[in-house]
């Protein structure tokens, strides 16, 4: 038994190296016992807002940052399938959101990457807050019209944007692209307008696309933009009208060459007509002009035919058969511009609205805002009335 027992101990201790050895081996890692360790995965992108946030800023941007490698793409969609525009940077590492996002929307950020070959990808699910009020817009000239060289980008909101840097916040909203990009710049109206024209007139045909990124934008404690608007137009002929109210007469130009000299009467003394640079705001083919609207009521009330708007005010270019024995000698109007039926139809059918129409000869000026009246200002007036302080030059449509 002792020496039985002696050889079991024997080869007990003996296996005891055996396993000794093997376990060192092991240890080594490279040995074939299974016993690899599994390389970590890459970390994948991170996301902000994070998965399940709740009344997110629209105004705040979405970020996407590679933990590793680089990022090879972002989507940012809502349950209707609208995508927010966003940018990656050179390396490839970061990318966010370009413009706000829409209030009370649901999105999700899908996040693709590559690390070392591998993919990795990210979600998260957010939503956006309700606004406590809400900014509306409206936008001219018409979508698809064709205008006059003169006719300006007007932007209404429904809102007051009373601060310098809420105002600048919606000027950096605003692209304006062009076929042929030329200089212009933004001017605030008023709280609730601001206006775009190019330095000098539109070259004709201009085809101009504006996109309002106003969806989150806030202009003021609780009120959020709720969504973009896109314009589009097209610039035609180069009509300029040269009214002389001391010759009593219009000269009308189309892209610099003379098509139809019209005898006309301008305002008698006491109803002057305004001299400045206008533009055609409308035209009504009838209407009845009543004294009443310029605080005058009972002094007439007239039907006109082929009225071309001047003013908010109420001047017209418009046929006046009841004048034309006046027209070419004398003025004798209210403040319009007094034509024939003849001339004044064909005015009317040679006219877009944007058309420049300048009258000079009166002791009458124009006042600024008198409707759109981007030509009454200076270009260094109109640029000073940008809340950013500076032009734009329009990029390549």
């Amino acid at each position: 038994m002792q020496r039985g027992q002696a050889v079991t101990a024997g080869a007990v201790i003996a296996g005891a190296v055996v396993l000794g050895a093997a376990g060192c081996s092991s240890g080594g890692g490279g040995g074939t016992s299974g016993g690899a360790v599994k390389a970590a995965e890459a970390p994948p992108p991170a996301i902000t807002p994070a998965n399940g946030t709740q009344q997110v800023q629209p105004d705040q941007p979405v970020t996407v940052q590679a933990k590793a490698g680089r990022l090879t793409e972002v989507t940012v969609a809502d349950a209707k399938g609208g995508k927010a525009a966003g940018t990656l940077a050179a390396d490839g590492k970061t990318w966010r959101t370009t413009w706000g996002l829409k209030p009370s929307t649901t999105y999700t950020v899908t996040a693709k990457g590559d690390a070392d070959g591998k993919p990795v990808t990210a979600t998260s699910t957010f939503t956006t807050l309700k606004p406590a009020k809400k900014l509306e817009s409206g936008m001219s000239p018409l979508e698809g019209e064709t205008v006059g060289v003169g006719m300006p980008v007007q932007l209404l909101l429904s809102r007051s944007v009373a601060t310098k840097a809420a105002r600048a916040a919606v000027e950096r909203s605003l692209e304006v692209r062009m076929s042929t990009p030329v200089e212009g710049a933004w001017n605030w109206i008023s709280d609730r307008e601001v206006d775009f024209r190019p330095r000098t007139y539109w070259p004709s045909g201009e085809k101009v696309r504006v996109v309002a990124h106003l969806a989150g934008l806030k202009v003021a404690d609780g009120v959020y933009g709720t969504k973009d608007r896109t314009l589009n137009f097209t610039v035609g002929p180069r009509h300029i009208t040269k009214v002389d109210a001391n010759a009593h007469e219009a000269v009308v130009t189309s892209g610099g060459s003379t098509v139809r000299t019209m005898k006309v009467s301008l305002g008698k003394p006491g109803d002057d007509s305004y001299s400045g640079t206008m533009i055609a705001q409308e035209k009504t083919p009838h209407m009845v002009m009543d004294s009443a609207t310029t605080g005058d009521p009972g002094a007439y009330r007239t039907p006109t035919d082929w009225n071309v708007r001047l003013t908010y005010s109420g001047t017209f270019v418009h046929a006046a058969p009841w004048s034309v024995g006046s027209q070419g000698n004398a003025n004798v109007s209210h403040g319009c511009v007094n034509a024939s039926p003849t001339d004044a139809k064909w005015f009317y059918n040679f006219t877009n609205r944007g058309d420049v129409i300048q009258i000079s000869g009166t002791t009458r000026k124009l006042r600024f805002g008198n409707g759109p009246t981007p030509w009454a200002k200076s270009w260094q007036d109109w640029l000073a009335g940008s809340a950013l302080g500076k032009s734009v030059t329009g990029t390549k449509l």
